[in-house]
C-alpha cells in the first residue's frame, strides 16, 4: 500500500539522480539553448568580413587621418606641427578657395539642369519606344561608363578655339570664332557640357524603372480626358517621379560639388598652362581642383586636408538644402 501510494507522489519531483548528472532541469535548459547570432553566423560573417577590413583600411582611416592631418602643418616628409584652426581660418580668409567654391556652383548649375531634364525627355521617349528599346537603352548609358579622361580630350578638341570642329562650323556658317577655353563663361559651358554628356544617360535609365512603375490606367484616363503629350509629361510623369527626382537631384549635387577630372584634363593638355590652375583666370578651379593643387602640386598636406574637409561640409549642407526645398514642394502640392 505504502509503495503504491508512493510512486505517485514521487511523479512530480524532480530526479536527484537527473540533476545531480546535469540532465533535465535549468541546467539543461541553459545548455541546449541556442547559441546567440554571432556563433550561429560565423561563416557569413566571415565571407562578407573581407569588404569591411578593405573599408577600413582603405576608406575609414584615410578619412580619420585626414581630419588628424587637417590641424597640423606638414609637408608629407617632415614633422608634422599641430596648428589648431590655424589651416581653417586661413581658409576662411583665401580669396582662391571661394573662387573654387564658386566656380563649383556655377558648373554645377550649370550642368544639373539640363542634365535632369534631358533625362526626363530621354527616358519618356524610351519608355514610349516600341522596337529597338534595349539598343538605346544601352546606347544612353555608354556615355556614365565611358573613361572621363578621354571624352575630355575629345570635348577639348572639340571645342578648340584655333583647330576645334564647333569652331569650324561656325567659320563655315560665315560666323566669328568663339574662345571656347579662354573665356570665363565659356570654360564653364565646356565643362558643364562634359558632365550633361556623361550623366544623362545613367539619370534616364534611373528614370525609366521609375515610369515603368507608374500604372498605365493613368495615362489611358488623361488621354479619354483630352490630355496631350505635354499635359502627360507635366501633370503625371512628373508628379509620380518626384521621389526618383530627389534621388536624382541629391546624387547630382553630390557628384558635381566633386567636379575634378575634366579642368584638370582639359587644361592639362596644353603644356604651357597648369593643369591644376583651372585655365586662364581660374574659371574652371573647382573646389577639389584647389585641394588636389595644394595638397599634391604645393605639398601643403594640412591645408589640402583642411579643404577637403570644408567641401564636405558644403557638399553636406547643400544636399540638406536640395531635400528640404524638394521636399516642401512635394508637401505644398
Amino acid at each position: 500500500m505504502s509503495a503504491r501510494t508512493s510512486a505517485p507522489a514521487s511523479a512530480g519531483l524532480p530526479d536527484p539522480a537527473a540533476a545531480a548528472s546535469g540532465r533535465g532541469g535549468p541546467a539543461h535548459a541553459r545548455r541546449t539553448r541556442p547559441k546567440g547570432s554571432l556563433g550561429r553566423y560565423w561563416p557569413q560573417y566571415l565571407s562578407i568580413s573581407p569588404f569591411f577590413l578593405l573599408f577600413a583600411v582603405f576608406m575609414l582611416v584615410p578619412v580619420l587621418f585626414s581630419f588628424y592631418l587637417a590641424f597640423q602643418k606638414w609637408n608629407g616628409l617632415g614633422e608634422m606641427k599641430f596648428v589648431g584652426l590655424q589651416n581653417f581660418e586661413s581658409l576662411m580668409q583665401d580669396q582662391t578657395f571661394w573662387l573654387s567654391l564658386k566656380n563649383t556652383f556655377l558648373i554645377w548649375f550649370m550642368s544639373t539642369i539640363p542634365t535632369l531634364f534631358l533625362a526626363l525627355l530621354v527616358a519618356n521617349m524610351l519608355n514610349s519606344a516600341v522596337r529597338l528599346s534595349g539598343f538605346y537603352r544601352i546606347a544612353y548609358f555608354v556615355p556614365n561608363v565611358t573613361s572621363v579622361v578621354a571624352v575630355t580630350i575629345f570635348f577639348g578638341s572639340v571645342f578648340s578655339t584655333n583647330f576645334g570642329l564647333i569652331n569650324a562650323i561656325l567659320q563655315w556658317l560665315s560666323a566669328s570664332p568663339v574662345p571656347w577655353l579662354v573665356n570665363e563663361w565659356t570654360i564653364k559651358m565646356v565643362i558643364a557640357a562634359i558632365s550633361c554628356w556623361q550623366w544623362t544617360g545613367y539619370n534616364a535609365i534611373i528614370y525609366l524603372a521609375g515610369l515603368q512603375a507608374v500604372p498605365s490606367e493613368l495615362y489611358e484616363a488623361a488621354r479619354i480626358d483630352g490630355a496631350g503629350p505635354v499635359q502627360l509629361f507635366f501633370r503625371i510623369t512628373v508628379p509620380m517621379l518626384r521621389p526618383i527626382i530627389l534621388f536624382t537631384v541629391v546624387v547630382s549635387t553630390i557628384n558635381g560639388m566633386q567636379t575634378f577630372t575634366e579642368p584638370q584634363v582639359l587644361f592639362g593638355i596644353n603644356s604651357a598652362t597648369n593643369a591644376s590652375s583651372g585655365g586662364p583666370g581660374g574659371a574652371g578651379l573647382t573646389a577639389i581642383l584647389y585641394f588636389y593643387r595644394e595638397a599634391f602640386n604645393d605639398n601643403d598636406y594640412g591645408y589640402g586636408a583642411a579643404i577637403a574637409w570644408a567641401v564636405f561640409v558644403v557638399i553636406l549642407l547643400f544636399t540638406a538644402i536640395n531635400w528640404r526645398l524638394v521636399q516642401r514642394r512635394e508637401r505644398g502640392l
